[in-house]
Formats: C-alpha cells, structure tokens, sequence
C-alpha cells in the first residue's frame, strides 16, 4: 500500500528515456499528484499548481493569505507527496539568524576527549522550508535566510555547508496583522519567484472542508514523485526549448512595467512608481517551462507566460499614489498591461527589437 506511485507509474529518473518522455510522464504524474492532495486539501487548486511550478521551476514562493487557510497542511502534504523532507519556523520578533541555519557548540570528542566546536544543523537544513509569518521578526534575521534561499548554503564559523536540493522556501505573510512587523523591502522581495496569493474557500469548498476535517477517516497519502527524479527535472526546465517569439513577448511585457521605458503605455506612466526589474523575465521564462512540462509538453507557449504573469510581477510593480487613490492593485495593473501588450507571434518573429 505504500508503494511510490512513481514506482508503478512514472520512471523520470530512468537516463535511458528521452527528455520527451521525462515530459510526457511528468504530465502524468501532475495528475497523480493533484489526486494525492486532494484527498488532503479542499480546493486552492490554483495555489498547488504555482507551488509545483515553483517548486520545479528552483524557485521560491512567497505565500499571503489570512490565517485558517491550511497553508502549513498544505506545504507539509505536497512535500510528502513529492518525497521530500519538510520544516517549519514560526518567526517571531526574538528570533534571530542561528536558530534558522544552525549554531556551533563545545563538545567533547569521543575518541580524543578533548573539546572541540561542533556545528548543530538548524531547520533550514531541509528540502521544504515553511518560514510562517516572516515579515514579524527583524531583518537581520531575515536576511540570514534570504542569504541561505540565494546561496544554497550556510557560512557559520568560517565553514560552509551546503543545503540539500532541491531546496525550497516558502514563506507567509499576513495582510491584515501589520502591527508589530518588518515588512521584506523590495530587494528581498525580488528574490521570491511567485507571489501566491490564497483566497477564501467558496461555498462548495468550505462545506467540502467541514465534512472532510471534523471527520474520523485519515486519508493515507502516497508518493509520486521521489527526490532524484525531481532533480533531474528541475535539469530539465533548463533545457527546455524555448521559441525567439516567446522570449521577445517577455521582454515587452516587463519592459512595458518601467514607466520610462518607451514601450510603457500611459496607463503605467499614470500608475507605476517603480516596474519590473530582469529578474522578472528569468522568472517568467523558467515558470513558463515548468507549467509547460507540468502539461505535459515539451514546448512553452505564450499562454504559459500570461498564467504566470500575475505572481511573477504582482510584487515587483509598485503602484503609486494616484494609483492607490483609485483603489487599484498591482493585480489590476498587470491584467491591464495583459491585455494592451500584443501576443500575435508573426510580430515577435519580423521583430528584432520587440518593438514592432
């Protein structure tokens, strides 16, 4: 009963098989994983498949949402389903950065008897990292993490240990509890490859959710995924092709965020302090792979760029204050410049600045 589904089913591992083929059983595999969860998590089917595609995009997800959304439940049952180990840390205000990479202590060396440093591993050392509430402790102990997401690593003591991959941050913020917290700047912002935004269940659902959780059978979840074929995945999305008309619809679409930019159209000049950096395209183009390979094809098409667009870009667009005035969001922006930017490919293709 506890056999991986990926041993029955799915073999991307196998070197033997094409990157194709890793493709097409990634698709199936999508399906088993989404079967798995669901016998978990009522809905949020949008939230998981941005956590799969970040996941296998070796990004790192920002997550915002009230609390009694199930988020833990959420991240602790997908990284169960993908066979990866998975940790929490509530970050409080007297947090501070050795009890998230780890700290040295004097301990005695059994075979000499002397003493000597030993370093104790903290819970960073993880393939899934939940970081809950991590706008609530000080930035330096902030940036201790932000510095581990970036690196893939920890310095303590002149040493230096390297996190094991796939390595994967999750972090959240509440929106409605601002007293109290360090909100992450900008910089530290950019370095999330999706902002995830979880919405209230809809009637359905929050029946659904009743029913399933004041209920006394455990559903038993089953692998189907294991670690070394989400690697050689994560491998791939790197290699995956991508067409010149895909990369230059990209490169409109961000540049048309920054309101000095001669592509930006007067909406963005009206409502935009500060657009999009490159980071948002290296962003677009890798979340655009992976939701490819997610379906199971071995090409990304323009749609994968628009389905990714709101996360990549709704924390890197700043709106200003006529902008906020009106009660518009980053959201609305970006919905907005989705639909002004064009997506004809004869365009992109005659096209050797993006500007046509």
């Amino acid at each position: 009963m506890n056999t991986p589904i990926a041993e029955k089913a799915v073999a991307v591992s196998d070197k033997s098989i094409s990157d194709e083929q890793a493709v097409a059983l990634l698709g199936k595999a999508y399906q088993q994983i989404l079967g798995e969860v669901r016998k978990v998590i009522v809905g949020q089917e949008r939230v998981i498949d941005e956590m799969l595609i970040a996941i296998f995009a070796r990004g790192h997800a920002l997550l915002v949402g009230v609390p009694g959304l199930a988020k833990t439940l959420l991240v602790s049952t997908l990284a169960r389903t993908l066979s990866l180990s998975f940790k929490r840390i509530q970050f409080t205000p007297d947090l501070m950065p050795s009890d998230i990479t780890g700290t040295e202590i004097l301990a005695d060396d059994e075979v000499t008897g002397q003493r000597k440093f030993k370093f104790l591993k903290g819970p960073v050392f993880t393939h899934v990292l939940l970081a809950d509430e991590i706008n609530r402790t000080p930035p330096k102990t902030q940036a201790a993490l932000l510095e581990s997401m970036q690196e893939k690593k920890v310095s303590v003591g002149g040493d230096e240990y390297k996190l094991e991959e796939p390595f994967f941050v999750l972090a959240t913020q509440n929106p409605i509890e601002q007293e109290g917290t360090y909100p992450l700047p900008e910089a530290q912002l950019d370095r999330f490859l999706f902002n995830i935004l979880v919405d209230y269940p809809d009637y359905d659902e929050e029946i659904g959710i009743m029913k399933r959780v004041t209920g006394s059978e455990e559903q038993i979840k089953h692998a189907v995924l294991q670690r070394d074929e989400i690697l050689r995945l994560q491998e791939l999305v790197r290699r995956l092709p991508v067409a010149d008309h895909i990369f230059h619809y990209v490169a409109r679409l961000v540049r048309s965020t920054r309101k000095d930019d001669v592509l930006a159209p007067q909406f963005i000049k009206d409502w935009v302090s500060f657009g999009a950096g490159p980071r948002a395209s290296l962003n677009l183009i890798l979340a655009g792979k992976a939701r490819a390979m997610l379906r199971g094809r071995y090409h990304v098409a323009i749609e994968d760029i628009q389905a990714n667009a709101l996360p990549v870009l709704r924390h890197r667009i700043i709106p200003n204050f006529a902008a906020q005035s009106e009660g518009l969001t980053s959201d609305d922006i970006v919905k907005k410049l989705l639909a002004a930017v064009p997506t004809d490919e004869k365009l992109y293709e005659k096209s050797t600045d993006g500007k046509r």
